[in-house]
């Protein structure tokens, strides 16, 4: 599984590359904290397979990766995606790494 750091994903967002960012957390928690992504809840995707990008590079995140892992190795093995990364150490790295205000549920 690709992954992508906090540190790289930060700077692809400055620079506004054409990432698709998906939170895979609850409503509950993207409410209390996020960074800007699509939410879709885990149990959500596979309703919504549509709403995620074939056609550019696609990081998804949860509270600390496991969630996120879990849900691009399904996508990747049913569905044929190549094109997902997990964002490494989820919410909790962003907080640690890039933004200590950032609460995380």
């Amino acid at each position: 599984m690709k992954e992508v750091t906090v540190h790289e994903l930060k700077k692809a967002m400055v620079n506004q590359e054409n990432v698709q960012l998906i939170d895979v957390r609850e409503l509950h928690e993207n409410q209390f904290s996020n960074i800007g992504g699509d939410l879709i809840p885990m149990a959500s995707i596979p309703y919504q397979i549509e709403r995620i990008s074939r056609g550019k590079m696609t990081v998804f995140y949860c509270r600390s990766g496991g969630r996120s892992a879990n849900i691009i190795q399904w996508l990747e093995n049913n569905y044929g995606f190549q094109n997902l990364y997990n964002l490494k150490g989820g919410l909790l790295a962003w907080q640690k790494e890039i933004d200590p205000d950032l609460k995380v549920f």
